[in-house]
């Protein structure tokens, strides 16, 4: 289970206030009659997302994680057994009733996992067993707080859980920390500061002081070598955690990625393994999530980059711009072997304007080749045109091609080769 994030009450900066971006861009929008909270997706923005996404997978693949795919709905005994129907009732949505039973829509992946956890007996030579899944939960934000991406009542979550020995608990948490630095660093995310998490008077909060100061000395374990704050008030109802706060261009704090080391579930779940003597040991529930929602993310990283994202995560990374109709055929021609290699290419046709005012339409996609008639006729492109201002010369189309889908696969800011 992860944190909303709490915004501080700064003003926005206008030209930058994901909101307005969102729109202009056509990346997102609402309709009342979806309801406050619950914004949709337009292409240009799935685009975004689903790259995302796809980048995340992956990026957990290589460290370990298997996917799972689990349900938004739960019986209300779930979350009785999890806790959170004690501690969290006040943020999920009212029960339904189905015949004799009454289900909810989730708050949060954790309970789920623990049961595929438990689905089947484990050695402790699985562990530390990674599950990790991109679900949809849903919170009961009022209305008052709802606006944009970030406060949401319908949440995408880049959400995971680590099962493992509590002797492995602090690596897995530190590992989990270099992940999150890494994802930030390709996305151009720079973490404002780390905030180590704890309970707070009058909170509700598991009651087992124990598990709470065991799982706080792995969390500041895990956190050796990186400066932090300790706050009080800020931790989940079952554990403390480690969040990765964020600060948008206006100032604003809120938590992006987050560690929890969670002692409570397994127990109350009722996990096991069968440790190296014979005999059945708790595990420990490592939560993690690398870049927290995706409504979040997406919202962080068009305030973050003004609309402008990475080469690798914009909807249209080239667009093609024939002078004239006489070059359209070259044009889309172009589109075709970029779209073949793999990239997301467009033709912005003369129909749409004047080629000043196509140019600056497109400001915001990382790549620009004009075609005019020596283009067309020799296919080298001498009109190549990146959005930081700069124009690399002469290329031919297969070279052009090739940097830019170089720079795509590199990641990372940089739009064009240093060499």
């Amino acid at each position: 289970m992860h944190d909303r994030g709490h915004d501080h009450d700064h003003r926005y900066d206008h030209d930058r206030d994901h909101r307005r971006l969102g729109r202009e861009l056509a990346l997102f929008d609402t309709d009342p009659l979806m309801g406050a909270g619950l914004p949709y997706w337009l292409p240009d923005g799935a685009v975004v997302r689903h790259t995302l996404e796809e980048y995340v997978r992956e990026a957990e693949r290589l460290a370990g994680y298997r996917h799972v795919y689990s349900p938004v709905l739960g019986k209300r005994e779930l979350y009785e057994i999890s806790g959170h129907w004690e501690h969290y009732r006040d943020d999920m949505f009212p029960p339904m009733e189905l015949g004799a039973e009454e289900v909810v829509l989730r708050p949060s992946l954790c309970p789920h996992h623990a049961l595929v956890y438990r689905s089947r007996s484990r050695s402790y030579r699985e562990l530390p067993l990674r599950i990790a899944e991109l679900g949809a939960m849903y919170r009961s934000e009022p209305s008052g707080v709802l606006g944009g991406l970030t406060r949401v009542r319908a949440i995408h979550l880049n959400d995971a859980h680590i099962f493992c020995t509590p002797e492995q608990a602090a690596d897995e948490a530190r590992a989990a920390l270099g992940l999150i630095r890494r994802a930030h660093a390709d996305l151009g995310i720079r973490a404002a500061r780390y905030r180590l998490s704890l309970p707070g008077p009058g909170g509700k909060y598991v009651a087992d002081p124990e598990l709470w100061r065991r799982a706080t000395a792995l969390l500041r374990d895990s956190l050796d070598g990186l400066p932090y704050e300790a706050v009080e008030g800020e931790a989940a109802f079952y554990g403390p955690k480690i969040d990765v706060q964020i600060e948008d261009a206006a100032g604003r704090e809120s938590t992006l990625s987050t560690v929890q080391i969670d002692f409570h579930q397994p127990e109350r779940f009722g996990l096991r393994y069968i440790g190296p003597d014979g005999s059945r040991h708790r595990p420990v529930m490592v939560h993690r999530s690398v870049i927290g929602s995706v409504e979040r993310a997406v919202a962080h990283l068009i305030e973050a980059h003004g609309g402008a994202f990475p080469a690798w995560l914009a909807p249209v990374q080239l667009v093609v711009l024939p002078v004239a109709d006489a070059q359209r055929e070259a044009a889309h021609a172009l589109v075709r072997q970029a779209v073949g290699r793999g990239l997301r290419a467009e033709v912005a046709d003369p129909e749409r304007g004047s080629l000043g005012a196509r140019v600056r339409a497109a400001r915001k996609v990382p790549y620009q080749a004009v075609i005019g008639p020596r283009e067309a006729e020799s296919g080298d492109l001498a009109d190549v045109r990146l959005r930081d201002g700069r124009r690399p010369g002469r290329l031919p189309a297969a070279e052009l091609l090739r940097r830019i889908t170089a720079r795509v696969e590199a990641r990372g800011p940089e739009l064009w080769p240093s060499d």
